[in-house]
């Protein structure tokens, strides 16, 4: 039975229509990278809920709900669940609105916004303890970098890299996993960026803080502090230029030393963490970019991509350890334009 049918049957046996024939209005609200797909659905009352249709064949909603959980506890704003079917795969939640953090980001809202980012970032990290969410641990890491060969090398440039170019690569992984593994651990939402963080109206906040409102926390773990961090201010769909980074990025380094947080006394050593740990999520964002485009027919992250690798660029030739990766992605990229491939 097609799921938009079990959906619809779902809904009206959570909201009998005694005395209307009109059926809910059912309309998207939004879609991610994964199978899940959302829809708002409008009430008798005119109050608006987010539905959330996660097909168990493909995914699973208790993770989401375990995190809500924990977040919620920490204090920061999550959407509240009204009703589950975890047979079918089917959330209730509340619905946090249209306007994303990326919607209205500019020089002139970035500082509160972000400050509002950071102090919901150092909640949720106060909150961490070992055993509650799954460890980021190596294997994990790992399996993360190895998305770039996989999909970015080999499948969307279409090159085979020498036996000198992978082991070149594969000690560079080792250096950022071993650096990534040494970091203070703590919760890590994992997607922690300005299409994640929504902007909310202060009518809605009911008894949560007003921003950000944040979604798309399923797949947190327990791992390095600095990764919610660089996906914020490294994002793949907005940048700043390095200084005014730095700023922001100094705002949460102080801000989470006051809230005694373990993060490095000394802001050089803690800035060089950020970058390292970086380095391994912009790797696996232009796997993940790359996959979304070759095996689910997403290209619309194609156009992402460069602000990514400037990123890692920028970090690989910063640190002497990893330029045999700036080589590298010299080399992919002249044989790229020698062979006169464009995406």
């Amino acid at each position: 039975m097609p799921r938009t049918i079990l959906l619809r049957d779902w809904l009206n046996r959570l909201f009998p229509r005694q005395h209307s024939e009109q059926e809910i209005a059912i309309e998207p609200a939004s879609a991610d990278a994964s199978f899940r797909r959302y829809f708002r659905i409008t009430l008798d009352n005119g109050e608006t809920r987010i539905v959330m249709d996660a097909p168990p064949e493909h995914e699973d909603c208790r993770p989401f709900l375990r995190v809500a959980a924990l977040f919620r506890d920490a204090g920061v704003h999550v959407p509240e669940v009204f009703a589950q079917d975890l047979e079918q795969g089917f959330l209730l939640l509340s619905d946090l609105g249209n306007t994303t953090y990326l919607d209205v980001l500019d020089e002139r809202t970035a500082p509160v916004l972000y400050r509002d980012a950071n102090a919901a970032l150092v909640d949720i990290q106060r909150a961490s303890r070992p055993g509650a969410l799954p460890d980021y641990d190596h294997a994990l890491l790992a399996r993360e970098l190895n998305l770039f060969p996989d999909w970015y090398i080999t499948k969307h440039l279409d090159i085979s890299l020498t036996p000198a170019q992978d082991t070149a690569l594969r000690g560079v992984f080792e250096m950022l996993l071993a650096n990534n593994l040494a970091q203070p651990q703590v919760f890590v939402h994992r997607d922690y960026h300005s299409r994640n963080l929504m902007v909310i109206d202060s009518a809605n906040t009911c008894n949560y803080p007003a921003n950000p409102g944040i979604i798309d926390f399923q797949d947190a773990v327990y791992g390095p502090i600095t990764y919610d961090l660089v996906s914020l201010y490294r994002d793949a769909y907005i940048s700043w230029d390095e200084q005014q980074e730095l700023d922001f990025v100094i705002r949460y380094w102080e801000m989470a030393r006051k809230a005694g947080l373990p993060v490095d006394a000394n802001f050089d050593v803690f800035y060089r963490d950020y970058e390292w740990m970086g380095a391994q999520r912009q790797i696996k964002v232009l796997g993940i970019f790359a996959r979304l485009c070759h095996r689910d027919g997403k290209d619309g992250y194609l156009k992402d991509m460069p602000r990514v690798m400037a990123y890692l660029r920028r970090t690989c030739e910063r640190y002497g350890e990893l330029r045999p990766l700036a080589r590298l992605l010299d080399q992919l990229e002249d044989r790229q334009t020698q062979s006169g491939l464009t995406f």
